[in-house]
């Protein structure tokens, strides 16, 4: 049972967390039920331009405009588009997550709604979870849960966003945003760092 869903909520991979694709992550969860998790990871941009993959809303792409990997879930011809609305977005294109942000259906036209959306970024893949499996990571140390804020899915710099967002919280976490890439951090069975 879940007692608060994360979603619009950041997940912000530990440095303990020795899975390769998430390694330095950001994730920003996007539906999160008993059922399971999904989520886009945030700052792993790709080299590929999103003009050949979304020519109809290119023109919205955020800086950097190129297709971000959302995850290690990859599913032939499926793809997450976030977008950030300036006000009512249409509800058959446009399903909210957090302040103005959510998912996007770039199958359609933009047509009039391109004129609700400010900005688009487009995530090849995602990050998935089964029932109890992300409250598990969680428990066991490999993820921070904080707050999201809307332009963290549209950083112009993906590769500050790790320390960015851990820099901003309060207390101890912050300072996790000092530790070095790199350097492996491990945990005895009673969760203290060594």
């Amino acid at each position: 049972m879940i007692s608060k869903p994360l979603t619009g909520r950041l997940l912000v991979a530990q440095p303990a967390l020795r899975d390769p694709n998430f390694d330095h992550t950001v994730v920003l969860v996007l539906e999160h039920t008993d059922e399971g998790a999904i989520g886009v990871v945030l700052n792993r941009p790709s080299e590929f331009d999103v003009d050949g993959a979304l020519p109809n809303w290119a023109r919205l792409a955020a800086h950097p405009a190129v297709v971000f990997v959302g995850g290690p879930v990859i599913e032939e011809g499926a793809a997450i588009c976030l977008a950030r609305a300036r006000g009512a977005a249409p509800a058959d294109l446009f399903k909210p997550v957090i302040h103005g942000v959510g998912t996007l259906d770039v199958n359609q036209p933009p047509g009039s709604a391109s004129e609700a959306i400010e900005e688009v970024r487009l995530y090849a893949g995602y990050a998935g979870w089964s029932g109890g499996q992300l409250e598990g990571e969680i428990a066991a140390g490999g993820w921070f849960v904080v707050d999201a804020r809307p332009l963290d899915g549209f950083t112009t710099d993906p590769d500050g966003l790790w320390r960015a967002v851990l820099g901003r919280q309060l207390g101890e976490l912050c300072w996790f945003a000092h530790f070095p890439p790199g350097l492996q951090m491990t945990c005895d069975r009673f969760g203290t760092a060594s």
